[in-house]
């Protein structure tokens, strides 16, 4: 996996892709499959399964990725849009599969419902505002359809209507590098440019059929913003090992919401207009970014934020920006999705009515700034497919950032969990 550090103005963005390449043993031609089941049971609140399912996905995935040192950033969010996208092609166990690990709904119907009213509510068709003066939340979904492919209308309706997902024609067999700088470009506007070169010269050839490309971006003021005069000009970071770093160390004295959870500290930094906060999770342990990262899940995470308290907080925070590539296929297969990668037994019938189609790579990358005015956030992520062959204290608390942490960039409405990280080295 690629990092790349240095520091900058403040944000955040993501982006993931995946591609589909032809599978190795293509199984006799089926008829048509069939579009998404209608009528049954309703599904009372979709989102809300989705969401606590993401948020279940996010810690699996940070369990795997977290192994070694250094900072580590990235958009669960992201990439389990891209992934359940891709799973609208998926069928029988194939489908289960990628359900399972995603912890989403089974039924299809319910489960492409739910992520259409997290998309929805990301981009503010559900009433909230995704840009404002001083934010701006926007995510947008892409199909990169191999030029005379026969994909099915049920597959195109549903990643359309559900996801939102714009079809794009491209030609890989004949102009692969043309396609790759068509998606490449694609991911750099949604993402303002953060998010570059998504898909390297390697990650896509002439077996490519299909590409689908998440990319989410947000940018946020504080609602306290820090003063750039008070910000320590060389701070001291203690990072992984016990090095010292210097580093620009923002800080303040304000009220915030706060958690003291014995071995570690909780702080909530809210976001202008408080749709959105960053949570901050400090060992007080200099050393103890292990110990905090292996108790963290759903369940921990819920039960901390409802038990965050107002109080005043002297706070220490460093300024600091990361960059992050992934290429996710061994891990996504490490969590339990294995047929979809395996030629020779992945069903994704729903895309062409034929079993001739396998993701050949799952790439992620993210970005964030957080400095003294708020966050920049982008992520992106590709799928490519082959085609077939507390108590109120009474003074201010102290929460001095001044070692290795964990942050989440959280959804207020929802809970959900946008982005998710480690800061172990400011400077990289």
């Amino acid at each position: 996996m690629g990092r790349f550090h240095s520091l900058g103005r403040a944000l955040a963005l993501a982006g993931t892709v995946l591609t589909l390449t032809a599978a190795i043993r293509p199984a006799p031609a089926e008829g048509p499959a069939p579009g998404r089941p209608k009528g049954g049971a309703p599904v009372a609140t979709p989102e809300t399964a989705v969401v606590a399912g993401n948020n279940r996905f996010a810690f699996d995935l940070y369990s795997k990725l977290r192994g070694g040192s250094g900072n580590l950033f990235f958009s669960p969010y992201s990439i389990a849009t891209a992934l359940a996208m891709t799973s609208t092609g998926a069928k029988g166990e194939t489908d289960r599969e990628m359900a399972a690990v995603l912890h989403a709904p089974a039924d299809p119907a319910a489960r492409h419902a739910g992520f259409k009213a997290l998309i929805d509510h990301v981009n503010g068709k559900d009433g909230g505002a995704a840009k404002s003066a001083s934010e701006t939340l926007v995510s947008a979904n892409a199909l990169w359809l191999q030029k005379g492919e026969p994909f099915l209308d049920t597959f195109l309706n549903v990643t359309k209507s559900d996801y939102g997902a714009a079809p794009f024609e491209v030609d890989f067999m004949s102009d692969t590098e043309a396609a790759r700088r068509a998606i490449n470009s694609w991911v750099e506007k949604q993402t303002a440019d953060k998010i570059r070169d998504l898909i390297g010269p390697r990650d896509i050839s002439t077996d490519t059929s299909l590409v689908l490309t998440n990319a989410i971006y947000y940018k946020g003021a504080w609602l306290h913003p820090f003063h750039e005069q008070a910000t320590q000009k060389e701070g001291v970071f203690t990072a992984a090992g016990g090095r010292k770093v210097t580093v620009p160390m923002m800080t303040q004295s304000e009220s915030y919401r706060h958690l003291d959870g014995g071995s570690f500290q909780m702080l909530e930094l809210p976001y202008s207009g408080n749709q959105r906060t960053m949570l901050v999770l400090l060992p007080k342990a200099v050393d103890g970014l292990g110990a905090l990262e292996a108790s963290l899940n759903v369940e921990a995470l819920d039960g901390w934020v409802g038990k965050l308290a107002r109080t005043k907080v002297n706070l220490q925070l460093p300024r600091f920006r990361l960059e992050e590539s992934f290429q996710l296929g061994d891990t996504l297969k490490g969590l339990g999705m294995s047929l979809a990668f395996d030629p020779s037994k992945a069903d994704f019938s729903g895309m062409t009515g034929r079993r001739d189609r396998a993701i050949s790579a799952v790439i992620h990358k993210a970005f964030v700034d957080v400095n003294e005015a708020g966050t920049e956030a982008a992520a992106a992520t590709g799928v490519v497919m082959t085609r077939a062959m507390a108590v109120r204290p009474e003074k201010p608390v102290e929460f001095r950032a001044d070692h290795p942490f964990l942050f989440l960039i959280r959804d207020q409405a929802t809970g959900a969990v946008l982005f998710l990280g480690r800061m172990s080295e400011p400077k990289g």
